[in-house]
């Protein structure tokens, strides 16, 4: 069975950055996205990045220029590069893996989260 653990979180100010890191165990068949998700309190989980198997990368518009995704095939992990970090972006970040076996399947993480200080 897949397991994702993000690591990476804390607190950080306005400004500054982090990098989550999404480590995956187990094997994803055939196709595998990959993502990373937040949700701030009292708001609804939003898309934050993708990653395709191919490297095909697509962010939220409120993330451009700011966060880069980035994929270690080999390492099985996935990370999440947070410059310019805003208030805003205060959130638990999720990482999410999607493939296929017998069926579509996904799994998430269980979660990190970023606090940015103003």
């Amino acid at each position: 069975q897949v397991q994702l653990v993000e690591s990476g979180g804390g607190l950080v100010q306005a400004g500054g950055s982090l990098r989550l890191s999404c480590a995956a165990s187990g094997t994803m068949f055939s196709i595998n996205v990959m993502s990373w998700h937040r949700q701030a309190p009292g708001k609804q989980r939003e898309l934050v990045a993708v990653i395709s198997n191919g490297g095909s990368t697509t962010y939220a518009d409120s993330v451009k220029g700011r966060f880069t995704i980035r994929r270690d095939i080999a390492k099985n992990t996935v990370y999440l590069q947070m410059n310019s970090l805003k208030p805003e972006d205060t959130a638990v970040y999720y990482c999410r893996g999607s493939w296929y076996q017998d069926g579509f399947r996904e799994q998430w993480g269980q979660g990190t989260l970023v606090t940015v200080s103003s």
